[in-house]
């Protein structure tokens, strides 16, 4: 399961990235070379960028790259950190669970009233559906981690 997150998040994400740049890469062209730049590149990007960020997310959270302050981890006992860590997964489950709700449902009604972007008329539902989806599953991966790292610190000697 792990390998298919990496693989399919990672395609994801990276598909979009090369998207970004290919765009841009031709939208600046044009526009030095053609003195014509590409109609909606700006909202292309940023829809783009929605894909880059929040299918990346759950291969943040699943190999644990967030941003961390531990300036204290050398004088906090190793159980206290264990128990920070799985209350640390806990609370960011729940929270990015309440984040998917949210964006499911905002998509949902951005579904009936026909919400479009402004210049290209691309439906945003889609979109923001997709960030509630992907805010679910890195809830998952921190559910997860929860039992990953009692298991895997159980199986070093360790307890929660």
């Amino acid at each position: 399961m792990k390998k298919s997150l990496e693989i399919i998040c990672g395609t994801l994400a990276g598909l979009a990235l090369l998207a970004i740049m290919l765009l841009t890469f031709l939208d600046v062209s044009g526009r030095k070379l053609l003195s014509q730049s590409i109609t909606g590149s700006l909202e292309l990007t940023e829809l783009l960028m929605v894909v880059v960020i929040f299918g990346a997310l759950p291969l943040v959270s699943l190999k644990g790259e967030h941003v961390v302050f531990d300036s204290l981890d050398a004088v906090l006992p190793a159980w206290f950190q264990r128990l920070q860590r799985a209350l640390v997964d806990i609370v960011c489950a729940a929270l990015l669970m309440g984040l998917a709700y949210l964006m499911w449902n905002t998509g949902a009604e951005f579904a009936v009233t026909g919400e479009t972007t402004a210049q290209l008329k691309i439906t945003k539902a889609p979109f923001i559906q997709g960030m509630g989806l992907l805010c679910g599953l890195t809830a998952l991966v921190h559910l997860l981690k929860v039992f990953w790292q009692s298991d895997e610190e159980s199986a070093e000697g360790g307890t929660l």
